[in-house]
């Protein structure tokens, strides 16, 4: 038995549980974390080795080996940890892990939107007539922090359009809530980039599709969309922001990427972020864009290579669930392989779940499945007893192909993309670059 399996027994038996349970229910992890010992009791003497291998196992699986406490991170630490060991007390540990709230809550906070972007999920262009009012968002808000959710994220549409955006950016920071901004970028100048700042909004987010201009702005609608995007970038990065640019990986941009990385190291942003394509909302119509499998290995491997070469210089991630398999593959690491069984893979309904501008909940943004609406139930009633969130949190459910794929517990496929092109959520992911043999055939694929 590796240190990882005894590190699992000592954590997952009935006394850990109970002791899980109860330092989530007073101050202690927080003193713990804080490293306020003139305040610690021997409780806390007795989880600090705990709570610091927890901590390690975790960064060294999503690359934040640098300190956790660096660019605003304090938040989203105290508030993940706290989740976690809450979940660990009430679950056990679980493969996946199941959580009593997600890590991350994206809400498309209105539809309105100043581009037309060719693979936008939501359709958005005009806001929709029932989008939810200041105080119902604050209402929510408040039940996202009561449930234990760690982060949200505003997004849309382009949510920097909605009127009230930065008193909702700033009531979700004041709340506790880790919070960031997902935007396109075309509305950040200098003095909306303050404000975002005077929010307390810790990440932003931004939208560029290829370092060069004629592509990003042929692919978002609008020209002289890339100039605007870039100046927004420069601003927040000013300003001192944790500020990500966001890449949407088709086969349009897919031979620019060394450019995107060099662009990204010029503009001094923290990481580089690769959004996997899925067909859902205008995407539909754009299914041939798509990568290969065969191109999205070779995407993954690259992004794990940079990871390493960059490591302190810029930061890579890819939503692609089947980068946990890939970060597997290339670290051959204990705690990276141990941490990924229970936090990697697909998070949809899991990890993380999303909120429409009018309230409704879905699993992710690219799954178009409603399992609640928020104007008629608890954020926490839906979490817990949505029948469609209980199955995806089962991987035993998936398709035989994807249930016995030997990466099956530490990614699970990417159940957006298996409904996007099967119309089954459970279905086998027939992108994977890791089964070749799942490749779709034309007639195989939903239109």
């Amino acid at each position: 038995m590796d240190k990882a399996d005894v590190f699992e027994v000592a954590i997952s038996n009935p006394v850990s549980r109970a002791f899980f349970r109860g330092i989530t229910k007073n101050k202690r992890l927080e003193r713990i974390l804080s490293r306020e010992k003139q305040n610690y009791d021997l409780a806390c003497y007795f989880y600090q080795p705990w709570v610091d291998l927890m901590l390690y196992a975790t960064s060294r699986f999503f690359h934040f080996e640098s300190d956790l406490r660096e660019k605003g991170r304090e938040k989203l630490v105290k508030r993940g940890a706290q989740n976690l060991f809450a979940s660990i007390g009430e679950y056990g540990l679980t493969q996946p892990q199941k959580l009593v709230a997600p890590f991350l809550v994206v809400w498309d906070v209105t539809k309105a939107c100043n581009l037309k972007c060719a693979h936008c999920y939501s359709n958005s262009g005009k806001a929709s007539k029932n989008e939810l009012t200041t105080q119902e968002a604050k209402d929510i808000i408040d039940q996202l922090v009561d449930a234990g959710v760690v982060s949200l994220a505003f997004s849309g549409g382009e949510p920097l359009v909605r009127p009230d955006i930065f008193e909702l950016l700033e009531y979700a920071s004041k709340s506790g809530l880790y919070t960031a901004l997902a935007t396109n970028g075309t509305l950040i100048t200098k003095d909306v980039a303050r404000k975002i700042k005077q929010t307390g909004t810790e990440y932003v987010e931004i939208s560029l599709d290829s370092p060069n201009p004629a592509v990003h702005d042929a692919f978002r609608g609008v020209t002289g969309a890339f100039d605007r995007t870039v100046n927004g970038i420069k601003n927040c990065v000013d300003q001192g922001m944790c500020t990500v640019i966001a890449t949407t990986v088709t086969r349009h941009n897919i031979n620019d990427i060394d450019k995107m990385v060099d662009l990204a190291l010029k503009l001094k942003v923290f990481r580089l972020l690769f959004f996997n394509f899925v067909p859902t909302g205008r995407g539909k119509q754009i299914t041939g864009s798509d990568l290969t499998p065969q191109q999205r290995k070779e995407l993954l491997e690259y992004i794990c290579r940079k990871r390493d070469e960059l490591m302190g210089k810029l930061d890579f991630f890819s939503t692609d669930p089947c980068f946990a398999a890939a970060l597997v593959r290339h670290k051959k690491d204990m705690f990276v392989e141990h941490t990924a069984k229970f936090l990697g893979g697909c998070a949809a309904g899991r990890v993380y779940c999303s909120i429409t501008a009018e309230g409704k909940v879905k699993p992710c943004v690219f799954m178009p499945i409603i399992v609640g609406d928020l104007r008629k139930q608890s954020f926490e009633d839906i979490w817990n007893n949505s029948e469609v969130m209980k199955n995806l949190r089962d991987w035993s459910k998936r398709n035989e192909k994807c249930r016995e794929c030997k990466y099956n517990t530490i990614c699970g496929g990417c159940r957006s993309r298996a409904y996007g092109y099967t119309g089954n959520y459970l279905g086998d992911d027939p992108l994977c670059p890791y089964s070749s043999e799942l490749w779709p055939k034309e007639k195989d694929i939903k239109e």
